[in-house]
């Protein structure tokens, strides 16, 4: 069922969103040759407590840590280990926390030092089809816009989209009604309507979308062994459009 959020769950959402975004920050600024993904995880259990707040990965379905570190081929679930950053590297960082019973769910990825130019190209290109994909979800439009959003730009530039892995609704738990695909067509799926609070993360590879599963059972992979890159953002629809929940920064780097 698609629940649509009051005002003032929203508030704490935007407020859950918020810390996210402080903890992300620190994250993405610890990347660096050397740091293991371990280091990472550590540091987000303890960033996320110390603004009162749950580690909302640790243990769903089963997850055994905090936070989801996924470098170069890998393309989400990573678990966090002895793995150590390499310059050059592309590390992506997934992050969820509960505040007062509500979820934030975001993430990013970072590049390690100075990376490749097709890496770079990646990086560029997936984080603006998160920012097509935010501006799609509007009062009026379907998921579907969202979808063709981030699908054309992604592929219009020689990338791929990861199709077994989406976005999703989010509130009282990380994964809500709707699922929200980084794929589609526009004028199709479930109404966008005030209220409605959905994570939008574009999943993008190198090469093919194929994954493949490795035998801790979380970690995804390229089949191909490429790159793959992702950005995410939870995000609340109003009348007036999209508010991106899980920022410090201005509305304006994501919404037109």
């Amino acid at each position: 069922m698609i629940t649509l959020k009051r005002s003032e769950e929203v508030a704490l959402m935007r407020e859950a969103g918020h810390l996210l975004a402080e903890v992300l920050e620190e994250l993405a600024a610890m990347v660096a040759p050397g740091v293991t993904t371990s280091e990472l995880d550590r540091a987000a259990n303890r960033a996320i407590r110390q603004r009162g707040c749950f580690p909302g990965f640790l243990g769903y379905d089963g997850f055994p840590k905090h936070l989801c570190v996924s470098v170069n081929e890998q393309v989400v679930h990573g678990v966090p280990g002895g793995l150590r950053i390499r310059e050059g590297d592309l590390v992506s960082l997934d992050c969820g926390l509960i505040h007062q019973g509500w979820w934030a769910d975001a993430g990013l990825t970072v590049a390690c030092g100075e990376v490749d130019p097709v890496s770079q190209r990646l990086l560029d290109v997936t984080r603006e089809a998160l920012r097509r994909g935010i501006n799609a979800a509007r009062p009026g439009n379907r998921l579907g816009d969202i979808g063709q959003a981030v699908q054309d730009h992604v592929e219009a530039n020689g990338f791929s989209v990861v199709r077994g892995y989406t976005g999703h609704g989010i509130g009282r738990d990380m994964h809500e009604e709707p699922e929200v695909p980084n794929y589609g067509r526009a004028g199709r799926g479930v109404e966008i309507r005030p209220g409605l609070c959905i994570a939008i993360e574009p999943i993008v590879n190198q090469g093919s979308p194929g994954t493949v599963v490795q035998p801790d059972r979380w970690t995804v992979v390229t089949g191909d062994g490429l790159r793959s890159c992702y950005f995410e953002h939870t995000l609340a629809i109003s009348e007036s459009g999209p508010e991106v929940l899980t920022t410090t920064g201005p509305q304006e780097d994501w919404v037109d």
